[in-house]
């Protein structure tokens, strides 16, 4: 049984933007669409003496609220199944359960009564860093949320550490028919500055010849697997996170890898990662990948 594409929903316009998002992602991999809305109010609904016969006025807001972005699942492709659920939860609780039967689990880059001074809601980062599928932040210019670049951009790193990550980079870029950037940075270590006339290119060199072997090793057999997928392997000097936020401007996907520790329940997000959550200019995807230490 395929999982659905689970969609975590507001109202915002933030949340809004990752529906539309999302119901084009169900389209291209055949899947269906699983709206869920996540509210605490419904908790204390039940402590709270009814005011009449009637429905609450905030239960009606909730249901005309899902209700309004099925429809729009509708309007934007009639084809994608859609189901909907009203859970009275916190909505990152709500959503990492939902995770563990989803495909992937999209949010909006901030919700409802985010403070502005957030670059990523609360929310967003809970879920990306915690889920045990890959969650998909929408975020980003018109371009890279329109998918009008027709590039995949994904972070290499180690292959014990990234299989995950490359498997759903080369899936995307297949159902998308488009080209798959990989990009593995690297750093001179600090006694081998560039800017030392003292040292030749051979340090630089050997730093660079190590990236590609990593890329050879991590991309060996996804490129077998799919031979179909334009593949374009670049090394390049200096942090990755700033590498990355760079190139996602010419991208419809940035994918990077997480890992995640059997047992650590708190914030498992590395500083690539992070980045990219507040700064990318296209959607980002945290691809988990579990450790044992």
């Amino acid at each position: 049984m395929t999982h659905p594409l689970v969609t975590g929903i507001d109202g915002s316009d933030e949340s809004l933007t990752a529906v539309d998002w999302a119901v084009d992602e169900a389209a291209r991999h055949g899947l269906s669409l699983r709206l869920v809305h996540a509210s605490r109010w419904e908790r204390y609904e039940r402590a709270v003496p009814s005011r009449g016969l009637g429905r609450p006025p905030e239960r009606v807001f909730i249901e005309n609220l899902v209700a309004s972005a099925a429809e729009r699942v509708g309007r934007r492709n009639p084809d994608v199944k859609v189901t909907t659920e009203i859970v009275a939860d916190d909505a990152a609780d709500a959503l990492l359960r939902e995770g563990d039967n989803a495909f992937a689990v999209v949010t909006g880059a901030r919700g409802r009564g985010e403070l502005k001074s957030l670059l990523l809601g609360s929310v967003g980062l809970s879920v990306a860093a915690r889920a045990r599928c890959p969650v998909i932040v929408v975020r980003g210019d018109k371009a890279g949320l329109a998918a009008s670049h027709e590039r995949i951009l994904l972070g290499a790193s180690e292959p014990a550490n990234g299989a995950e990550a490359v498997r759903f980079a080369f899936s995307e870029a297949e159902a998308r028919g488009c080209a798959l950037d990989v990009v593995r940075a690297w750093r001179r270590p600090m006694h081998e500055s560039a800017d030392d006339p003292a040292l030749t290119d051979e340090p630089a060199l050997r730093h660079e010849e190590r990236a590609s072997e990593v890329l050879d090793a991590l991309l060996r057999d996804a490129m077998a697997g799919h031979p179909g997928v334009q593949v374009r392997r670049v090394t390049v000097e200096g942090p990755a996170h700033s590498v990355l936020v760079r190139r996602s401007a010419a991208a419809d996907l940035v994918i990077v890898g997480a890992r995640r520790r059997h047992g650590h329940l708190g914030l498992q997000l590395g500083r690539v990662s992070h980045t990219l959550l507040h700064h990318a200019d296209c959607p980002v995807a945290i691809v988990p990948h579990t450790v044992s230490d």
